[in-house]
C-alpha cells in the first residue's frame, strides 16, 4: 500500500508563492499518474494538476501558467510550485493518484492548508 503526506502550506499574500510537497511512502514508480487536488470550503474536491511517468503534465485552466507540478522518483516526492497566488486558490490541498485512490493508494492524506489573504 502507498501512503501520502502533504506539507508546505501556509498563509501567503496575494501574488505570493508557495511550494507544496507530497511524500510518498511506498513505490512511486508503480504510480503512473499523480496529481494535486484541492477542496475549498463548501466546494467539491477538484483536480488542480497532474503528471504521468513520462513527465506529461496537465492543469486546470484557472492555474495554468501559475502552478507547476513535478515529481522526483528518486525522492518519492511530488511537488506543486504555486506562483501568483490568488484568494480563490485558498483551499486544503491534497496529493493522490490520478484517478484518486488507485495504483495502491488506499486513502487521502491529511492535506495541507493554503490560505491566500492580505
Amino acid at each position: 500500500q502507498v501512503q501520502l503526506v502533504e506539507s508546505g502550506g501556509g498563509l501567503v499574500q496575494p501574488g505570493g508563492s508557495l511550494t507544496l510537497s507530497c511524500a510518498i511512502f511506498g513505490s512511486i514508480s508503480s504510480i503512473n499518474g499523480m496529481g494535486w487536488y484541492r477542496q475549498a470550503p463548501g466546494k467539491q474536491r477538484e483536480l488542480v494538476a497532474g503528471i504521468v511517468t513520462d513527465g506529461t503534465t496537465n492543469y486546470r485552466d484557472s492555474v495554468k501558467g501559475r502552478f507547476t507540478i513535478s515529481r522526483d522518483n528518486a525522492k518519492n516526492t511530488v511537488y506543486l510550485q504555486m506562483n501568483s497566488l490568488k484568494p480563490e486558490d485558498t483551499a486544503v490541498y491534497y496529493c493522490n493518484s490520478v484517478p484518486p485512490n488507485y495504483y495502491g493508494v488506499d486513502s487521502w492524506g491529511q492535506g495541507t492548508q493554503v490560505t491566500v489573504s492580505s
